[in-house]
């Protein structure tokens, strides 16, 4: 059986991270079809393979984000130069991440940014696929950055991703409405008919329909994917569905990167009872991705692979 040769990062090591890797390691399903590099710092409970370097067990959240950030950076370094099939990131901690150096608002943003790419945050199962047209902001900002322009680029990364990555001919996508039963004819707001409609349609999508009836609709088979206006309505949707078996996947990057559905987990690091259903999901995605594309020539590179310090290789620096 052909192997997909995967970088998996730790993650935070004060969290859950290096007990779900030690775990979908140890899985006879990815072992069958993976080879695994683990990147991250040394002493954080995991053998790695690429060190970001040492972790301490007193270390606080500034070290475990910098480690987090290196392992990131290195990982993307090595699918960038072909050493690498794809990645599989463990969960960071956000805030820890900032208090390292990253200014970036999570691994979406951070890997849009080392590669170049304008990317989709997808969230899939085997029962629904969800991918959001705006991201981590405040739900206050969500009119201001949700425009039609995002709407139509989430949509063609989507349909792309759902052809070359998941092998699916002719996606069917549909938009969730941003508004309580799609405005109500503009009783709860008019967005959905001035904006999300002509989106849809320039799109080439199905929608704008309300949230609370469309990812049924896409559970019993009648879309591939739904396009959802905002974070917490596409993310509470296929947790929902799906948790502990969804899996995180950026679409539009140069190679597959996947991670599981949940975060960190602080409060039972270290107590042997970490789930790895979803990192070994995550890990499974992305082996079938990476070898889905790798006969048809590779991925190609859409930008160079970054060269830049760990200063100089993000938007700015945390202060």
């Amino acid at each position: 059986m052909a192997k997909a040769r995967l970088a998996m990062t730790v993650g935070d090591p004060r969290g859950i991270g290096p007990e779900i890797v030690a775990k979908a390691l140890a899985d006879s399903r990815v072992g069958e079809r993976c080879d695994i590099v683990v990147v991250g710092p040394e002493k954080s409970g995991v053998d790695v393979g690429e060190s970001v370097g040492v972790w301490h067990k007193d270390g606080g959240a500034a070290l475990a984000g910098k480690l987090s950030g290196l392992a990131i950076e290195r990982a993307v370094q090595m699918a960038m130069a072909g050493d690498a099939d794809g990645i599989v990131t463990a969960p960071i901690d956000k805030s820890a991440l900032h208090a390292g150096g990253y200014d970036y608002p999570g691994h979406t943003e951070m890997l849009a940014h080392l590669t170049g790419a304008r990317v989709a945050m997808m969230l899939a199962s085997d029962k629904l696929r969800v991918v959001l047209a705006t991201t981590h902001i405040a739900l206050r900002d969500v009119i201001e950055k949700l425009t039609a322009e995002s709407i139509i680029e989430a949509t063609r990364i989507t349909r792309s991703g759902l052809k070359d990555w998941f092998g699916i001919g002719e996606p069917r996508i549909a938009l969730c409405a941003l508004n309580p039963h799609g405005g109500d004819s503009g009783r709860f707001g008019n967005e959905d008919t001035t904006l999300l409609a002509p989106a849809a349609r320039a799109a080439g999508i199905q929608g704008p329909f309300p949230a609370d009836t469309v990812f049924v609709r896409a559970m019993r088979g009648e879309f591939d994917a739904v396009i959802a206006p905002y974070h917490d309505v596409g993310m509470t949707a296929i947790k929902v569905a799906s948790f502990g078996s969804a899996v995180n996947v950026t679409l539009g990057l140069p190679f597959p990167r996947t991670s599981p559905d949940h975060g960190t987990a602080l409060d039972i690091a270290g107590s042997g009872r970490a789930d790895p259903s979803s990192m070994i999901a995550a890990t499974l995605l992305c082996s079938s991705i990476a070898l889905r594309v790798r006969p048809s020539g590779g991925r190609q590179a859409s930008a160079d692979p970054p060269t830049e310090s760990r200063s100089s290789a993000r938007p700015s620096r945390a202060r």
